[in-house]
């Protein structure tokens, strides 16, 4: 069992930067590949970074492409989300999630095995 616990989100004005944690309880957490999914007020959980175990791939939604930044520290199993020109539309409650299985880079909530309570981000006009 993985445990994901998010933490950072906060209020930020359009334009300001903000950076995401999310840490497992988990001792094999560097076999894990991570993701981080939002979801705003009346919309699906949307995609927004992946990493594979070793850090050394990431993806990225076209939406926030150039603007986050999705990292990782095995020896902490810690991911981060570094949020730079954040816009309104970027307001949701961020989650983490943890996938065992399959390809690294996943993008529908589906291919993740456990995931974080979320943290919510709001980015005022």
């Amino acid at each position: 069992q993985v445990q994901l616990v998010e933490s950072g989100g906060g209020l930020v004005q359009a334009g300001g930067s903000l950076r995401l944690s999310c840490a497992a309880s988990v001792r094999t957490f560097s076999i894990y590949h991570m993701g981080w999914f939002r979801q705003a007020p009346g919309k699906e959980r949307e995609f927004v970074a992946a990493i594979n175990w070793s850090g050394l791939s990431t993806y990225y939604a076209d939406s926030v492409k150039g603007r986050f930044t999705i990292s990782r520290d095995n020896a902490k199993n810690t991911v981060y989300l570094q949020m730079s020109s954040l816009k309104p539309e970027d307001t949701a409650v961020y989650y983490c999630a943890a996938a065992r299985r399959g390809p690294s880079g996943g993008t529908t909530p589906s291919e993740y095995d456990y995931w974080g309570q979320g943290t919510q981000v709001t980015v005022s006009s």
